[in-house]
């Protein structure tokens, strides 16, 4: 197997039809190239012509080593990592092209350094790391949800909670509207709204407004990024959720700071109607799943729980060893 250095461009062309995240976009990726501290350098696996595998990483120089990111802490991507695409659906010839492209691509990042911090979170389309453990890598399990979407709201409602369907509805009966848009302003207030709230609870909001502009504006123009804005009656912006798509996947990414309006919570209300436009076919007909971001922290969990997904799965790939232990334990603080 040939592992090349790529373009976006050329990242763009391999890049499969489904089965990546949304920040494996060309979009994302710029938008990281362009505020990320360190060298984005894009790697393909090829057998012949054919792509075969990809791996995105943020590359850190320091007089006190290296550090190898996929993704980088501090800019709000949950998952990044190993893609790979086999053509054959055998399961031998699947793991024979995984762990050669594993194989491969440590060796181009050169990883192998004792002072090189080596840190991967995989997308949860990733099912085998086991070529990055028998390279001596550490392996941790997270999990996010899956909320699978079809034509049929009516059943997808019914599935839900009894109070998540409660303050939907009585978001509704409040006069609360949601509106979608692609306006720019829109996510500026959603920003500006998810920064106060952080604010108020005395936690740090590490992503530059800067990163957020441009990242939004380069996924709209791939029609990979809405606003979602609930309003009051008289039209005060009362919360917003700033939503992201993959081929796959609709995704809860920024905002939805807790609000509520006669008593009922109104971000229930912008999840459904986010879930509805998926139902349609807005945006992209392809997106079949909303992602809810997470089910790794209990008191969150509690809530995204009553929506009925499904637990899905994720690996994180890091350095092992006791004097790794501080620079990971810095990546964690910083991308919380």
């Amino acid at each position: 197997m040939d592992i090349e250095r790529l373009s976006l461009d050329e990242w763009a062309d391999a890049l499969p039809a489904s089965g990546f995240e949304v920040f494996h976009a060309p979009g994302a990726l710029r938008a990281l190239d362009e505020h990320a501290d360190g060298e984005l350098r894009l790697y393909g696996g090829f057998k012949g012509d054919r792509p075969v595998g990809l791996f995105p990483a943020v590359v850190q120089e320091r007089r006190a080593g290296r550090a190898v990111l996929s993704p980088p802490p501090g800019f709000g991507i949950p998952r990044l990592g190993p893609l790979v695409m086999p053509a054959s659906p055998k399961r031998r010839k699947q793991e024979k092209v995984n762990a050669a492209f594993a194989e491969g691509v440590l060796d181009a990042m050169d990883v192998d350094g004792a002072l090189t911090l080596f840190r991967a979170v995989c997308p949860t389309s990733y099912p085998d790391p086991r070529p990055y453990v028998w390279s001596d890598l550490d392996l941790d399990t997270s999990f996010t949800y899956h909320l699978p979407v079809d034509a049929d709201t009516d059943d997808l409602l019914s599935s839900f909670s009894k109070s998540l369907r409660r303050e939907i509805r009585d978001g509704r009966e409040a006069d609360v509207t949601v509106e979608a848009t692609a306006d720019a302003d829109a996510v500026r207030t959603v920003y500006e709204q998810t920064q106060a709230r952080y604010d108020e609870q005395e936690r740090g909001f590490t992503i530059p407004w800067p990163y957020v502009r441009d990242l939004t504006r380069n996924l709209r123009a791939e029609e990979r990024c809405r606003t979602y804005l609930a309003r009051d009656p008289d039209g005060e912006v009362l919360s917003g959720v700033v939503a992201l798509y993959s081929n796959d996947a609709a995704y809860y990414w920024l905002g939805g700071a807790r609000t509520t309006y006669e008593g009922t919570s109104v971000n229930s209300l912008l999840h459904w109607r986010l879930v509805e436009d998926i139902a349609a076919g807005e945006l992209r007909d392809s997106v079949d799943t909303y992602d809810l971001m997470g089910a790794n922290t209990e008191r969150l969990c509690r809530y995204k729980s009553k929506f009925g997904a499904d637990l899905a799965p994720y690996y994180t790939l890091e350095s092992s060893g006791t004097g790794m232990a501080a620079a990971k334990s810095l990546y964690r603080l910083v991308n919380r």
